[in-house]
């Protein structure tokens, strides 16, 4: 059961939450004795309900896309009948409830406001209402990702770290702006691409993807190209900062995840699910190695 649970939770999401967060508290820190135990534990504070609210979202998914499912991930705990609906909407309904008193606990307003825009997008963007089910439209559904990766988790979290944790005044800083700007693009990659490798499920459900509509090529090359123009200007972030070690670990960094990402992108073999589900996998650990980046640019 712990397998099928593992797989229930998705994974790479919970790491690129953890990483996220992780990497976007260290941004308001200036010297090494800003790493004290208020700091660990209001990092804790801010992880916890995050990765319950995470496992909330993407277990929602699965109870409303189980037909979709077994056509597009058929290894899915609710999809293989490894899972029960009951037990399904037991652990979204647990996870749910576990992160909301969190966030009231811990009376940090940027954190609870964070989990409750997750909540609410997670929500519309599944559940199978009138006006609801986003996902349905590709605009929206990215418009969902892009507001909580790119959006939510770089600025509530930092001011959750800023303010209510180290009780520091907030302020735009170079390394907030340029990660607020970078997700933004990374995570309109990740939406979009999440679809090319299930549009045959999506096509048949009537889900319009831009992969759907466009078809798989283009999308796959608009995505490609939309993260190498980011790293390019990453770069030029880089070089242009005043300190030496930011310079170098933000220019040889970008340097090599560009380099990675034109080399796998070429052997991937775009008819083929297996390849686009495991370069898919790979955008997702650019995901994560800039999250270590980030912190660097100063």
């Amino acid at each position: 059961q712990w397998d099928a649970f593992h797989r229930f939770c998705r994974p790479h999401t919970v790491i690129g939450t953890v990483i996220g967060i992780s990497s976007v508290s260290l941004l308001p820190l200036e010297n090494v004795t800003d790493l004290s135990s208020a700091f660990f534990i209001g990092l804790l504070k801010a992880l916890a309900p995050s990765i319950l609210m995470n496992i909330y979202v993407v277990g929602l998914n699965q109870l409303f896309d189980v037909e979709i499912d077994k056509v597009n991930k058929p290894e899915l705990p609710l999809a293989s009948g490894e899972f029960s609906m009951g037990t399904g909407i037991t652990i979204v309904s647990t996870v749910l409830l576990m992160s909301i008193a969190m966030g009231v606990m811990f009376k940090s307003p940027p954190l609870f406001c964070a989990l409750l825009i997750s909540f609410l997008l997670g929500s519309v963007y599944s559940i199978e209402l009138p006006l609801l089910r986003w996902k349905r439209h590709a605009f929206l559904a990215a418009t969902c990702i892009l507001i909580v990766r790119a959006i939510v988790v770089q600025l509530a979290f930092y001011v959750h770290i800023q303010k209510f944790v180290l009780g520091r005044p907030v302020k735009m800083t170079r390394s907030l702006a340029f990660a607020v700007v970078f997700m933004c693009i990374f995570s309109s990659v990740i939406a979009l691409f999440k679809d090319i490798p299930d549009v045959d499920g999506d096509r048949y459900y009537g889900i319009q993807s831009f992969s759907v509509s466009l078809g798989q090529e283009k999308v796959y090359w608009f995505c490609v190209n939309m993260l190498l123009i980011a790293y390019g200007a990453a770069l030029v972030v880089g070089a242009s900062s005043p300190f030496l070690p930011s310079k170098l670990f933000t220019i040889l960094g970008h340097t090599v995840l560009a380099s990675l990402l034109w080399l796998r992108a070429r052997s991937v073999d775009i008819a083929d699910k297996a390849s686009l589900t495991s370069f898919y996998m790979f955008i997702w650990k650019l995901f994560y190695a800039e999250y270590l980046l980030i912190p660097f640019v100063r």
